[in-house]
């Protein structure tokens, strides 16, 4: 178990992978641990040192008792880097995951070799903002299957949520327990809250670094219009549609999601002689 401590806070990481290879920070959604991503550690650690880190109120990381915004996200994530001795990384982020991802490269940027952005979007907007009341409201009555309920389906496409709805029910059962526990919906309330200001418009002009952009066309969260602003006003910036996929997109593609990564990341601006 490796235990990192920030402000006096315990922030649990995993690191896998040879220190030799590139290195690689992903960052979690909203709901999502480093747990989350454990189908895809013996792939990504092949290529890559491969961090994954809980966020503040997220899996094993500290649970705190009062709001606050993304802004402490990053700046645990520098705080880490500095301990760690890492000056630049390559950073994905998927989600709430791609929100501070794009917010410490906007703060940060001289720490950031490569920037992936997962269903991701440049400001919370009122539609968003509208759904992330909806959960909150749906957690204060502690129904755990009403926060299920609220919460699950529109992550993925309506498609991928039929044909696997067996997997689906099995998923419901194990996720009910912890979505009628008082102190997760407390900590998702406060994630939720975090998102609420986050805002890097005005920013993304003085973004110059390597930027890969990937919509999942049947997003329901963060539709595709988010991330064509960000690829418009991203000048250095490449932009990927995955079509027939939900807002959970590595889970619905895998296959895709771990090629695009590990293309993105590995792969050298290829230089032409003419």
């Amino acid at each position: 178990m490796s235990i990192f401590k920030y402000q006096n806070y315990d922030i649990f990481y995993e690191i896998d992978g040879d220190s030799s290879k590139p290195k690689l920070l992903i960052l979690n959604g909203i709901m999502m641990s480093t747990k989350s991503w454990a189908p895809f550690v013996d792939t990504f650690s092949e290529h890559f040192q491969l961090i994954r880190i809980d966020f503040f109120d997220q899996g094993q990381s500290a649970k705190l008792d009062f709001f606050y915004t993304q802004q402490i996200q990053i700046e645990m994530l520098k705080a880490f880097l500095d301990e760690r001795k890492i000056d630049k990384i390559n950073i994905a982020g998927i989600s709430y995951g791609g929100e501070v991802a794009l917010l410490f490269a906007c703060h940060y940027p001289e720490h950031v070799n490569r920037l992936m952005l997962f269903n991701s979007s440049a400001y919370t907007n009122p539609w968003l903002k509208d759904i992330g009341d909806g959960w909150i409201k749906a957690g204060l009555t502690r129904d755990g299957d009403l926060y299920y309920k609220t919460t699950i389906p529109v992550i993925y496409s309506a498609k991928y949520y039929e044909e696997k709805i067996d997997w689906m029910k099995h998923r419901e059962k194990i996720l009910l327990p912890v979505f009628s526990n008082p102190g997760f919906l407390d900590a998702m309330e406060r994630l939720t809250r975090s998102a609420e200001s986050f805002d890097v418009r005005a920013m993304l002009k003085n973004l110059d670094l390597p930027v890969l952009i990937v919509t999942a066309d049947q997003d329901n969260l963060t539709p595709k219009k988010d991330q064509e602003y960000l690829h418009k006003n991203i000048k250095n910036s490449n932009w990927v549609i995955i079509p027939e996929v939900g807002h959970a997109s590595m889970y619905e593609n895998p296959s895709l999601f771990t090629s695009l990564i590990t293309g993105f990341f590995l792969i050298k601006d290829i230089k032409y002689n003419i």
